[in-house]
Order: structure tokens, then C-alpha cells, then sequence
């Protein structure tokens, strides 16, 4: 049985290693690759740590190696990587967590050792300490949003615990209450903002449409949250008086 899981964790590592390689070029520009985060974030949570931070060091040396991509493939996702992982383990099975530990480990850490790594290895002039976190931070959150909603769908149908458990890896049942999805639903709004602004601001974007979009963005998420968490409340409320009525019918 053990001897199984170890070939399935080799062949689930060999395809995403394989598929982060692949679609690593959708929306990247130096600094930014969303794709590579959303791999970092699924192998986090279906491997753990350490085979995430495996994951990602093969699918930046093949990057560097065949496409060509300087260092940030390496710094741009390890850190995150390693870090996903680990927040998801501590946090008991949080995919929230999970996506905070790619954020912090990339768009933070990651973002600002490739400061160094580009400059003096590379020979990368005009550079600053924080000249990646804007890039790097939008990646993880345009990446990350993508990895929860994933996820999230799995989790609720019970098939990301059954993965992990053929896999040998830690599964967790799935805690997100009423709340915590309201407050998820409401977040994609903010990174929304986050994401339209920092973008806008790196292509020297200017314009008031770019403005009301993203603030239309962000109350609309906003708004979702607060209807689904009404919504859910006031059906669990009808259902509570049901169940009363009919306990009281049968008593």
C-alpha cells in the first residue's frame, strides 16, 4: 500500500511538473507568472511542503533551461511554495492559508531576495529591494484566486479529501462556515482591486474607466458576500422552525 502511494505522489508530482511547465507562459511578463503560483498552491495541498518546494524547483530549472526565463523562476516560487504548504499543514486543511502562505512566500519573501539574485548574478541594473513585490504580489493573488476556487469546488464535493488520502497525505474535513465563505466571496473583490491597480500602475495605465472598474469590482464582491451570508441564514433559519414543527408533529 505504501509502495502505491509513493508511485502515486511520483506520477502526480511528474504531471503538474509537466502542466506548470506548459501553461507557465499564460500571463506572464518578467515578474509575473499566476499559472506557477496556482501549480505551487495545488501541490501544496494534495503533496505538502516539501514535495511543493520539489515541484517547483524542477519546473523553474526547466523553465530556465528550455524558455530561457532568468532566476525569478527559481525565486519567484520557491519561497511561496514551501511556505503554501506549511501554513496548510499548521492551519489544519485552511485552503485560505494555503493561499496566504504562496502570497507571503512569493510576493514578499521571494519578491524580495530576487532583488539580489538579479542584480548580481545576473546583471540586472535599475533595480530596487521592492521593484518585484507589485508584480509578484498581483501574480500570487490572480494565481492563488484560482487555485482556491479549485480547490474549494473539490473540497466541497469530497474529492479533495479523497485524493489526499490516496495519496498518504494529511486530509481535513472541510471547516469553512458561513461566515468564512462570506468573508472568501468578499476577498475576490479586493484582490480584484489589488490586481487592477497594481497592474495599471506597472503599465503607466491611466484612466478613470480602470478606476470604476475596479471599485465596481470591489463592491460587487462585496455585495455577493453579504447576500450569500443572508441567504444562508435565512435558509438555515426556515429549515430550524421546519424541523421544530415537525418534531412537534411527531411528539
Amino acid at each position: 500500500m505504501r509502495k502505491n502511494n509513493k508511485l502515486l505522489r511520483l506520477m502526480v508530482m511528474s504531471v503538474l511538473i509537466a502542466l506548470g511547465v506548459v501553461i507557465s507562459p499564460i500571463l506572464r511578463f518578467e515578474g509575473m507568472c499566476p499559472m506557477a503560483h496556482l501549480i505551487n498552491i495545488v501541490c501544496s495541498v494534495l503533496l505538502g511542503p516539501f514535495e511543493s518546494l520539489l515541484c517547483a524547483v524542477l519546473i523553474g530549472i526547466i523553465r530556465m533551461a528550455l524558455m530561457g526565463i532568468p532566476p525569478l523562476a527559481l525565486t519567484g516560487a520557491v519561497f511561496g511554495a514551501f511556505l503554501s504548504g506549511v501554513l496548510y499543514r499548521i492551519s489544519k486543511g485552511r485552503l485560505l492559508f494555503a493561499v496566504l502562505g504562496e502570497v507571503v512566500g512569493t510576493g514578499i519573501i521571494g519578491a524580495t531576495a530576487s532583488y539580489p539574485v538579479m542584480t548580481f548574478i545576473w546583471g540586472k541594473e535599475g533595480l530596487t529591494w521592492l521593484f518585484y513585490v507589485p508584480s509578484f504580489i498581483c501574480g500570487t493573488l490572480i494565481g492563488g484566486s484560482i487555485a482556491f476556487v479549485f480547490l474549494k469546488k473539490l473540497s466541497v464535493s469530497g474529492l479533495l479529501t479523497e485524493f489526499q488520502n490516496k495519496l498518504g497525505s494529511p486530509a481535513y474535513q472541510d471547516r469553512g462556515g458561513v461566515i468564512s465563505n462570506s468573508l472568501t466571496v468578499m476577498s475576490f473583490g479586493v484582490i480584484c482591486y489589488i490586481v487592477i491597480k497594481t497592474l495599471t500602475g506597472i503599465f503607466s495605465v491611466n484612466g478613470r474607466l480602470w478606476d470604476i472598474i475596479s471599485y465596481l469590482l470591489l463592491g460587487g464582491f462585496v455585495l455577493a458576500g453579504l447576500i450569500y451570508l443572508a441567504a444562508t441564514k435565512t435558509k438555515r433559519g426556515k429549515d430550524y422552525d421546519r424541523c421544530n414543527k415537525q418534531n412537534k408533529a411527531g411528539g
